[in-house]
């Protein structure tokens, strides 16, 4: 991956990429649209995620140069908001419901169940980087406690062994 730490040449208001990254280049133009504006950061966050895929520390290095603002508060903007991620997701996605209805239903031993099954955790990514687990306040599923989704698709009812049956394709070497 390209780093930025490569010290790379600061103008007025340009910022060139010394990797020649593509990506950054659709970077450049999101940031000059918004005339380098401070107050576009979330914009500009948005595209760099849509772009590289997720926010590593070389990325929110890159628009705090740019946008001339210290690391720390554009590191705070993209820890503040839940759809930003400074990790790869896997390549498969399963959210499960933590709402009032799927929480008094079971959705806790759905946790518990894939801990101990594949041993990632609420925000974390398996090894082989094959699932990421996340979790919601509520999808509104409420009628069909607990729900789970696996890939975009809503599944209630669920227990730890029907989930377990819906992730078990997605992990390498079973």
């Amino acid at each position: 991956m390209p780093t930025v730490s490569q010290n790379p040449q600061v103008t007025q208001n340009n910022v060139e990429h010394p990797s020649g990254d593509k990506r950054f280049k659709v970077l450049d133009v999101t940031m000059k649209r918004n005339q380098y504006s401070q107050d576009a950061l979330i914009e500009i966050l948005h595209k760099a995620q849509e772009a590289f895929g997720f926010l590593e520390e070389d990325i929110l290095l890159y628009v705090a140069r740019a946008l001339k603002l210290p690391l720390s508060r554009v590191y705070g903007v993209a820890t503040f908001y839940h759809l930003f991620s400074l990790k790869p997701s896997g390549a498969h996605t399963c959210v499960i419901c933590l709402g009032t209805a799927c929480y008094v239903k079971g959705a806790n031993t759905l946790l518990d169940t894939l801990k101990a099954e594949i041993d990632v955790k609420p925000g974390e990514t398996t090894a082989d980087g094959q699932v990421s687990l996340v979790t919601a306040r509520c999808i509104g599923a409420c009628g069909i406690a607990p729900a789970a989704v696996f890939d975009g698709n809503v599944l209630g009812k669920q227990t730890g062994e029907s989930v377990m049956e819906n992730i078990r394709p997605w992990v390498k070497g079973e």
